[in-house]
């Protein structure tokens, strides 16, 4: 693929894991076990591709509200995936970054993101941003709460607040915005993800399950965006 028609950063929203599992007769944690391994494939395929930036939405903050037998498998898993990984993913040249609210989240869960993160934060390889217990809205919320602080303090003139700085205080600081969004499943929404960031992204929605979703999927989703004309609200003549 043409480096000047590849995404320097591509968003997934990892949807189906349930429903793939129950077209099967299996049980949604063999569904979430299946998606684990298309993560680590898909990570793999995006940092031999020269991927900058990888953001995968793996829980929101509305995910607490499932069944508690399954949030509590999922954070299992989640504990279990980032200690037998982390080493792995830090030796291939990729730093593991967290994106959400620490708050509500488990201690044994918030120790394995910190363990990751120290683990892998000097790799420039790629960055995988990893939102859990993410919401956009949150985040946005979260955004201004932080410059009304500091122009309270004297730190931010009212004058200053402008794009460039809010996105300075959002999770995804110092980072370009997503290029590309990609979707699982045959849903076609948004879902409370990256809402400020995805603002110029290119939209790609598939049917397939994220079970499903190999690395012959995500080229055929990087080849779609290649083939597009970014015009970022203007008009090409």
């Amino acid at each position: 693929m043409d480096k000047d028609r590849r995404p320097r950063h591509v968003a997934i929203i990892m949807d189906g894991n349930g429903r793939w599992a129950k077209a099967r007769g299996m049980s949604r944690t063999q569904g979430h076990l299946e998606g684990v391994k298309r993560v680590e494939e898909i990570i793999k395929a995006a940092r031999d591709m020269g991927i900058k930036f990888l953001t995968i939405y793996a829980f929101s903050t509305e995910n607490w509200s499932r069944p508690q037998d399954e949030v509590s498998m999922i954070m299992r898993t989640f504990i279990m995936v980032l200690g037998q990984k982390a080493k792995e993913l830090g030796k291939n040249g990729i730093r593991i970054n967290f994106i959400g609210r620490r708050q509500g989240v488990p201690a044994e869960v918030l120790k394995a993101m910190d363990d990751a993160a120290h683990v892998t934060k000097n790799n420039t390889t790629m960055t995988l941003n990893i939102a859990f217990n993410y919401g956009a809205r949150g985040e946005i919320v979260d955004a201004i709460k932080s410059i009304f602080t500091q122009t309270r303090e004297g730190k931010i003139k009212i004058e200053d607040i402008d794009e460039k700085l809010i996105s300075s205080h959002l999770y995804t600081k110092d980072q370009p915005d997503p290029d590309l969004l990609i979707r699982t499943s045959g849903e076609e929404r948004i879902s409370n993800f990256l809402l400020w960031q995805l603002s110029y992204a290119e939209l790609y929605f598939t049917d397939k399950y994220w079970p499903e979703f190999n690395e012959e999927e995500f080229l055929k989703a990087l080849t779609s965006y290649a083939q597009r004309e970014r015009r970022w609200g203007g008009i090409k003549i």
